[in-house]
């Protein structure tokens, strides 16, 4: 598989503190197999007026199947710590095409947009992100019901040639000490650029508390984020829970 390729080519390379050609060349976040798979992800985020994330969430619950009907849903999430009243989803397409025929049939839905006057007023901020799913990271699968840990990490100007190798080998090293599941790295495309969203899912915020306190123990996590986090500027987290009705549990 050309992810797999990417993924030996990748590992091949020396891991330096400056960037060089070669480091360009073997970068896992390579603009063009990204671009060659053509799936896109719409990242959205909404927040919600205080004292409006009930009934936000019973509308949204009884509604967006109409919505749902005219692309996939890869999950919609409900922020539990690390933000408050703040909705998480994320929609898949298969390229800009896909995405722009289905905004063209969602706006002419009258029923959905029926549905939809009722819940925008209840939203104070609308965000949205256009993101690949990096090539060496398949879109992973839960093995149960659980919760998720949204990641963000906004990178050095730059792009994926200044650091993407030592990202790549941060996120390698969380994965091996198995106390989290990988679902997906999403590099923005549009939107807040060199910014990457990492999503996992954990069993319970007690798992991940006792996976994170056991990962910072271990030499493989430290010297991985010593190496990635010169080119970091900030990065945040979530804690989220899934909605109902996402398709990830």
């Amino acid at each position: 598989m050309l992810g797999s390729f990417i993924a030996r080519g990748a590992a091949s390379c020396k891991r330096l503190s400056q960037p060089t050609l070669r480091q360009v060349l073997c970068s896992p976040f390579g603009t063009g197999p990204r671009q060659d798979a053509g799936t896109i992800y719409e990242l959205r985020t909404y927040d919600i007026k205080p004292a409006k994330t009930k009934e936000f969430l019973e509308l949204v619950n009884r509604d967006i199947h109409i919505r749902m009907a005219h692309s996939e849903m890869v999950g919609f999430w409900m922020a539990e710590l690390g933000s408050m009243n703040k909705a998480f989803h994320i929609w898949k397409y298969d390229n800009f095409a896909h995405r722009a025929a289905a905004r063209k049939v969602v706006v002419s839905d009258r029923e959905w947009q029926g549905k939809l006057s009722a819940i925008l007023p209840l939203l104070k901020k609308q965000d949205m992100e256009i993101a690949y799913l990096v090539p060496w990271c398949e879109l992973g699968t839960p093995p149960k019901e659980g919760v998720y840990e949204l990641v963000t990490y906004q990178q050095k100007p730059g792009g994926p040639a200044l650091w993407g190798q030592s990202f790549k080998a941060a996120i390698d090293a969380h994965v091996s000490t198995r106390y989290a599941k990988l679902i997906g790295v999403f590099h923005t495309e549009y939107g807040l650029l060199n910014t990457v969203h990492v999503l996992w899912w954990h069993e319970s915020p007690d798992s991940r508390a006792a996976g994170r306190h056991r990962a910072h123990e271990d030499a493989r996590v430290v010297a991985a984020v010593r190496e990635s986090v010169q080119f970091l500027e900030s990065q945040r987290n979530m804690l989220l829970i899934p909605a109902p009705f996402s398709p990830l549990k």
